[in-house]
């Protein structure tokens, strides 16, 4: 049987991270544990961090350990454990930038269908409970194929950085 190889370098952050977690052998995970409230209190690495919008209330930032090619992740600024945390007007601004972003994700991928959701609490699969946010996750016809299925692998087609490039391409065209 002849093998094909599927390279993705920038899975080994994600595999050394879980290693991390689990303190020994490798110790504690390293980085801030609010990485949201990080990437808020630092907009000079917008870019390093993947981070497509900022506005005065939140951002729209690629997802790190994306689900498909283009998964989103909106969050304000001010970390909050679930909506209901936040004021009204807060609760707008975060709806805001959901409906930002699928636009943004719409018009720079074309996707046949999104996911849009908000996982509230460790219970629920928050990864980071502390900071409520939404993910924006484009989708298409055969995306979930026998790499997911079978070798528990999402194949993500395009690096972090072209991917956050050709989404800033977008919003300079408006």
């Amino acid at each position: 049987m002849k093998h094909e190889n599927l390279w993705a370098p920038w899975r080994m952050a994600y595999l050394r991270d879980l290693a991390g977690r689990g303190e020994p052998p490798s110790g504690p995970a390293r980085g801030p544990r609010n990485f949201l409230r990080h990437y808020w209190e630092h907009p000079e690495d917008d870019e390093l961090n993947h981070v497509v919008v900022r506005t005065e209330e939140g951002l729209i930032l690629l997802n790190r350990y994306p689900y498909s090619n283009g998964h989103l992740m909106v969050c304000l600024g001010e970390p909050r454990p679930t909506l209901a945390d936040y004021e009204s007007p807060q609760r707008a601004a975060f709806w805001e930038l959901v409906e930002r972003a699928s636009d943004l994700c719409k018009r720079t991928l074309d996707p046949q269908g999104l996911n849009i959701g908000i996982n509230e609490g460790a219970a629920a699969g928050a990864g980071l409970p502390e900071h409520v946010h939404a993910h924006v996750v484009p989708r298409w016809h055969g995306d979930t194929n026998f790499m997911s299925v079978v070798g528990a692998t999402r194949v993500i087609p395009d690096a972090l950085e072209a991917m956050a490039a050709t989404y800033r391409r977008t919003l300079a065209q408006k």
